[in-house]
């Protein structure tokens, strides 16, 4: 290939890295600020997949789409709620509950979703930040979904709270000692179910992005099991906001690849390219998972670390 081409591909990934990893940016925060608190939400793809449907449907209902973005933040928040209460229940494992949820919202979202196929409804707006250029590509990499500002501010507001207020400090105890929180008279089931909930309203917003900007659309097979996914990029991120900011937008990139290169006339080898997400999803966790990694930074309540 050219040197053009090269660049046409570099801002084809780029745009595809805000565009794709948008929906892995909220998805992440949700799941990071849940795993603070102690507690993990494998039930975050289940999440995912009802939150796009409702707010597809709350957009095409109302003809708001920040309306259908709301709907699904609440039923992100609805169903991870759900989670967390079930998770104080004796002997209920996070894991086996979050994967029944996960079942639980996928199957209510395909089951509800059934009108919701066909109809269009109002999208989120794009921002264009290379209306600066007279160049095609780049104000194409640079318009970007108006719900990426609000995750990246997010994300930064998340860091800075877990390291400076004392709600981030109460968040992080319950999930590194929760006989030091209780000792202190907080209660930690009401955090966990807390940070849970927010968390799921979070998640809710990915869910949201998927079907009102890209693809834009609901239909049972939009997810891909980007909410799984998700899980993988906290840990990677090493339970840093910010961090699984860089990590979206790693993930949005590689699987924007194989759309780039189709841009330029390379389509061998294309259904390989869509599957490097979940490959590099497997590479980081051999490589996260190595006995002198794989709880560094973890908050100590979690069950996979105990």
């Amino acid at each position: 290939m050219s040197f053009d081409m090269w660049g046409d591909v570099a801002l084809a990934v780029l745009g595809g890295a805000i565009r794709v990893g948008t929906p892995f940016l909220f998805v992440s925060l949700g799941e990071c600020l849940t795993e603070k608190s102690g507690r993990i939400n494998l039930g975050l793809e289940g999440v995912l997949v009802l939150s796009a449907m409702a707010g597809f449907g709350g957009s095409y209902l109302t003809g708001n789409v920040w309306l259908g973005v709301l709907l699904a933040g609440v039923v992100g928040a609805m169903l991870a709620m759900l989670h967390g209460l079930l998770c104080l229940l004796p002997r209920v494992n996070d894991i086996a509950t979050g994967i029944a949820l996960m079942l639980l919202g996928t199957g209510l979202a395909f089951y509800l979703g059934k009108p919701l196929i066909q109809p269009q409804a109002p999208q989120i707006p794009s921002i264009d930040l290379g209306m600066w250029s007279d160049s095609a590509q780049v104000q194409a990499a640079l318009r970007i979904n108006a719900l990426f500002p609000i995750g990246v501010l997010l994300a930064v507001l998340m860091a800075w709270a877990f390291a400076n207020t004392r709600w981030g400090l109460i968040v992080r105890m319950a999930g590194d000692s929760s006989d030091a929180a209780r000792a202190l008279g907080y209660s930690v089931n009401t955090v966990r179910v807390l940070a849970t909930t927010v968390g799921g309203f979070i998640a809710g917003m990915g869910g949201a992005s998927l079907s009102l900007y890209y693809p834009g659309s609901w239909n049972e097979g939009l997810s891909s099991g980007q909410g799984l996914i998700a899980v993988a990029l906290v840990i990677f991120a090493r339970w840093r906001p910010v961090a699984c900011l860089g990590a979206a937008l790693l993930f949005g990139g590689a699987g924007a690849l194989g759309p780039a290169l189709q841009s330029v006339g390379i389509s061998a080898g294309y259904h390989l390219f869509n599957a490097v997400p979940y490959a590099l999803t497997l590479l980081i966790l051999i490589w996260t998972c190595s006995p002198k990694r794989s709880l560094q930074g973890a908050p100590m309540e979690l069950n996979v670390s105990r």
